[in-house]
């Protein structure tokens, strides 16, 4: 599906808060324009494919949700060196300050997301028009608000929580709460989306890659597993998942080629398409960034080839002997041609490349074009998450059973009963870096075991000695401080 590129009617009817690219980039004005609020299905259609639109962002997906990898140690920045990606470099070497543009991207990036997920809340449930469409429509609403303060809530802690659209009556300068609220705003959500979205069998023709009732039952299992209070919920709903029909791919590699996207293994996935005439590095972009940051430069293997995101040798170290997922994600010295062409570990300042992102030249023929979805959420990160989750209750025998699916599906041997239940940890939260190498998921396993410190510790054994406690929250930016003196800061800064 490539639903999100029809959005950019969409912003007509929202706030002029959000009219320009950033939120609060501008003075909130107070009205909502009524009049062009949805009178038909297609209409709402349209107004419901402009809340997935943000997720294609480098706010977002686009960037910085997969940078989080370097930070969390996968890889440096690499790219051309000197200042190239700065902001970048300083976050991964904790030393993050409030006018930090990156985490200025990811404080904006969820924002817009959330108003047009509350204006369509707002609106569809007094339209009438069919009822399937309703259901769908608000179920799709509730799923990307959790979403995007999934993603905020993460990285920022207390947050604004605002569920409906701003207006003349409303609190324009809201403060942070605590993010048990916001928790238990995302579960509310999250599960009155399960209820309402179809599974994604359902869906067809140019529905297919919208979010559906195993994403959301997905997502909700993460949010447990994050929260780590309720074991048995994070089984009770993966299991839940596995009856929806997803399944492990065949080969992992068909997870990363846009002729396989939307396969049975993706729950969910950010949906990207060649350009369509908007500028590369605008908003309105349809294309993906990762094959032309990700590439080699230098190399001529894809368009573009920025090198950004290079690989360490710690990381590579943590592939076991004949994992094939090494060869899909990562370039080294002796990897399988790509394209036809051979690797120059001199491509890189580590002498590894991501490789699972990339797209040859004759598939993507020029930097702005990739058309290659980015995954949110995968089947293996479902059975990865049963795994844990059941080694959590005692029930290793059970946990063995989805842990060597993912392995086997690499090559790997299984992993036999009799390890303790911290080794056993390990041993899954290892998978987990490998099997999601990349894809945004390691920084988030750092922060969320033992209370942070299993990133501290870590962090600090790779030499990132700067990481302290305080860099498991991000700040919040000082500019935002400045337009809404109710925003309090995060300790430390």
């Amino acid at each position: 599906m490539k639903l999100i590129k029809i959005i950019v009617l969409v912003l007509v009817i929202v706030t002029a808060t959000h009219c320009s690219n950033d939120f609060l980039d501008k003075a909130p004005l107070d009205t909502i324009n009524t009049s062009n609020y949805p009178t038909n299905e297609q209409e709402l259609i349209t107004l419901v494919n402009g809340v997935y639109q943000p997720l294609q962002w480098p706010k977002l997906y686009n960037l910085r949700m997969w940078a989080s990898d370097i930070m969390a140690g996968n890889s440096i920045v690499g790219a051309g060196g000197g200042s190239d990606g700065i902001e970048t470099q300083d976050m991964s070497n904790f030393v993050t300050s409030t006018d930090n543009q990156g985490v200025l991207d990811i404080w904006r990036g969820p924002w817009p997301g959330i108003l047009r997920a509350n204006i369509v809340l707002s609106v569809t449930s007094g339209m009438t028009i069919d009822e399937n469409i309703k259901k769908r429509s608000m179920g799709e609403a509730y799923f990307l608000r959790a979403h995007y303060y999934f993603i905020l809530v993460r990285y920022f802690g207390d947050l604004p929580l605002i569920t409906s659209p701003q207006s003349s009556d409303s609190e324009l300068y809201p403060a942070r709460v605590s993010k048990d609220i916001i928790y238990q705003q995302i579960i509310s959500d999250l599960e009155k989306a399960a209820v309402l979205l179809p599974n994604k069998s359902e869906y067809s023709g140019s529905d297919i890659g919208r979010t559906n009732k195993g994403a959301a039952l997905g997502e909700l299992a993460e949010v447990y597993q994050t929260l780590g209070n309720n074991w048995q919920k994070v089984v009770d709903l993966t299991t839940e998942v596995e009856g929806l029909g997803f399944a492990l791919n065949a080969n992992y590699s068909d997870n990363f080629n846009p002729a396989t996207e939307n396969s049975v293994e993706s729950l969910f996935e950010v949906q990207y398409a060649k350009d369509g005439g908007y500028s590369f590095w605008n908003n309105e972009n349809q294309a993906s960034w990762t094959s032309p940051f990700m590439g080699p430069r230098g190399s001529n293997f894809v368009g573009g080839g920025y090198g950004w995101n290079q690989p360490t040798q710690e990381f590579i170290n943590s592939y076991e002997a004949n994992d094939s997922r090494k060869a899909v994600s990562t370039f080294y010295s002796g990897c399988p041609p790509f394209d036809g062409k051979t690797y120059n570990a001199t491509y890189s300042t580590t002498g590894y490349n991501v490789r699972k992102f990339l797209v040859p030249l004759s598939v993507s023929s020029s930097f702005d074009n990739s058309p290659l979805n980015f995954p949110i959420l995968r089947f293996s990160n479902i059975l990865l998450m049963k795994a844990e989750a059941l080694n959590e209750l005692g029930q290793m025998a059970q946990a063995l059973v989805p842990l060597n699916k993912v392995r086997n599906r690499a090559g790997l041997p299984n992993v036999a009963l009799g390890l303790s239940k911290e080794a056993f940890k390990d041993v899954v939260l290892k998978e987990r870096r490998v099997e999601l190498a990349f894809e945004g998921q390691r920084w988030f396993d750092l922060i969320r075991v033992n209370n942070g410190q299993y990133a501290l510790d870590f962090l600090h054994s790779i030499g990132k000695t700067n990481a302290s406690s305080k860099h498991l929250l991000f700040p919040i930016p000082q500019i935002e401080r400045d337009r809404n003196p109710k925003l309090t800061q995060n300790p430390g800064y």
